[in-house]
């Protein structure tokens, strides 16, 4: 059935436009699972075909009617076959995620980035930060995403991005290279805070992995390809977030800040400190579990 695809979309189909409506009704009529950066079949489809042709996702209209190679056709083609058979996220198919605006290099060593703090750092923590930071802490780094992005918010600060993981400092390594930023985003692999020096951070930033117990079983299949290392956190999701907490204190300045997100194990993290006044942010392109901590609390 596949070759059948394949041979009948790289003869019948010619344009750009045409992979993108093929993709669309591919990806709609197998029900694949969304939520690795896009929501909706379209996105999906834009962000596999463009970064295929080595194009940017922003291309002008007119373009679209371009006729592709029969190399380019196979290309795109194969991969939509395998986003819906393999379940794989497009951006590892592609090796491309977009992020606050900034495009990220990405594979299986790394999760897809998709955290809605990026909202927060997209609006430089308004309401949140008291004045802008000089020294900012990325734990649980992953791509660096969340790092870069604050870089580029605050060009004055210095930025730390912390990971346990060396294939994913490793990936990290290559984005921050990628964005010229080896001046003012350092790569330091550690578990949590326990080989960090003691720096007073104005703000820190971290989403580390807060999946449970039972939402990892019910799992769509598209997270099994993402390091299981990023997304489980023990029976109730908080085993890191627990110690982030807990040691948090000691790396923030006077008047620092701690973005923290646990997703859905805010449920948890609310039943087990029932007199904490949790004020969880709101964002508008979707996200939840993101509260924020001061050096006090």
């Amino acid at each position: 059935m596949d070759k059948i695809f394949v041979d009948e979309a790289v003869s019948e189909l010619h344009t750009i436009q045409d992979m993108l409506r093929w993709a669309v009704s591919r990806f709609s009529a197998a029900n694949i699972w969304y939520g690795h950066g896009t929501d909706n079949p379209w996105d999906e489809a834009v962000q596999l075909v463009l970064p295929s042709l080595y194009l940017p996702l922003d291309i002008p209209e007119d373009m679209r009617t371009a006729r592709l190679t029969s190399s380019e056709k196979h290309r795109i083609v194969e991969r939509v076959i395998r986003r819906i058979n393999e379940r794989i996220p497009v951006a590892y198919l592609t090796n491309k995620a977009w992020f606050c605006g900034h495009e990220f290099y990405v594979d299986e060593r790394v999760l897809v980035p998709r955290s809605p703090i990026g909202e927060l750092i997209n609006n430089h923590f308004a309401g949140l930060i008291s004045q802008q930071p000089k020294y900012i802490l990325d734990m649980c780094t992953g791509s660096g995403c969340l790092a870069i992005a604050c870089a580029y918010a605050f060009p004055d600060a210095q930025v730390d991005a912390v990971d346990i993981s060396p294939d994913a400092l490793a990936v990290a390594e290559h984005n921050i290279e990628e964005h010229g930023l080896i001046h003012h985003v350092t790569p330091i692999r550690s578990d949590l805070f326990r080989d960090l020096p003691k720096v007073q951070y104005d703000l820190i930033v971290t989403n580390p992995p807060y999946v449970d117990a039972e939402d990892m079983s019910d799992l769509p299949n598209e997270y099994r390809h993402e390091p299981e290392l990023g997304l489980a956190s023990g029976t109730d999701g908080l085993k890191l977030t627990r110690r982030i907490l807990g040691n948090a204190p000691d790396y923030l300045s006077d008047d620092g800040v701690l973005i923290c997100e646990v997703g859905n194990s805010m449920v948890h993290l609310m039943e087990q400190y029932p007199y904490v006044p949790f004020t969880w942010r709101e964002f508008d392109n979707g996200g939840a579990g993101v509260d924020m901590w001061t050096k006090a609390q």
